[in-house]
């Protein structure tokens, strides 16, 4: 595996980090010599931050308990602290790997620093920073499911993190939604949650579903011998429907204890939504949310 590597992307304004399986955009905004330092700042930390995660892989596999474990990094405290609120079902630490590692570059980036706004995008796991009287806009999964592509965070809303997940995506699910979009106080909550209610959106032992052992896929996946979703043939809309309902049975049971703030379900065409600020399309030219920025 090749070290970390750094490089401006063409618009000369964000950053491409990749080392292993780490794939960052990252971008801020502010005063020059502000912005200069966030981006060395973040520079600095990516050195490190895969190393220092690889020491502790074999632990971070292990399932969560409600306990929460003590890890010697910092990434690795962010995904325990992540999943164990959550353990009551299996996960591990892996399912907040990629938010935890968005919030900890994020938290060197901005480390006494005067930034008006910044974002980590970690693979589509996001962190952002937002000072006060500032908003940001960024695209969601599932704009071709009757909503708008794009959701305003303003500094004053307690979203910090954006995370999807769905048996499409680049990590195996136990269900079939094909996204679950989760916004949360940080990265790292909304990547276990998403993860959460992703695999809950499922009808089990359903013929037009195809499923494989995860370590028939990856040997060292955390899952083992759990089997994923691989995929989803033709289903009727009433079993869409219980899909989907059974997802948001979980999402609302983590917005309800304060896990999450929100979430979007998608599977096949139809959506569910637990609380806000998911917006239909049609409802744009009255809430005043741009589809396009």
């Amino acid at each position: 595996m090749n070290g970390p590597e750094i490089r401006w992307l063409p618009d000369k304004r964000r950053l491409h980090f990749n080392h292993g399986p780490i794939d960052l955009i990252v971008e801020a905004f502010g005063e020059q010599r502000e912005v200069d330092l966030a981006y060395q700042q973040a520079a600095e930390r990516f050195q490190t931050i895969l190393g220092e995660l690889v020491v502790e892989l074999t632990e971070l596999r292990r399932p969560a308990s409600g306990t929460a474990r003590l890890f010697a990094g910092p990434t690795a405290r962010r995904m325990e602290a992540a999943v164990a609120p959550l353990a009551l079902d299996f996960i591990t630490p892996m399912a907040a790997v990629a938010g935890s590692v968005a919030d900890e570059m994020m938290a060197a980036t901005v480390s006494g620093r005067r930034l008006k706004r910044a974002y980590i995008n970690n693979g589509g796991d996001i962190a952002l920073h937002i000072a006060g009287g500032e908003r940001i806009s960024v695209a969601i999964t599932g704009t071709d499911h009757g909503f708008a592509d794009r959701l305003t965070i303003r500094a004053e809303d307690p979203v910090r993190g954006i995370a999807t997940s769905g048996w499409r995506g680049r990590s195996f699910s136990l269900g079939i939604a094909d996204a679950v979009t989760v916004l949360a106080t940080s990265g790292a909550a909304a990547d276990a949650a998403a993860t959460l209610i992703a695999n809950a959106v499922d009808l089990p032992g359903h013929p037009a579903i195809r499923r494989r052992p995860a370590c028939e896929l990856a040997p060292d996946s955390d899952l083992e011998g759990r089997e994923v979703t691989t995929d989803v043939g033709a289903l009727s809309p009433i079993e869409i429907n219980a899909a989907l309902d059974a997802g948001l049975k979980v999402a609302d049971t983590f917005r309800w204890q304060g896990s999450i703030h929100s979430a979007a379900l998608f599977l096949a065409g139809a959506h569910r939504v637990s609380g806000k600020p998911f917006v239909p399309i049609s409802e744009v030219s009255t809430r005043g949310i741009p589809i396009h920025a």
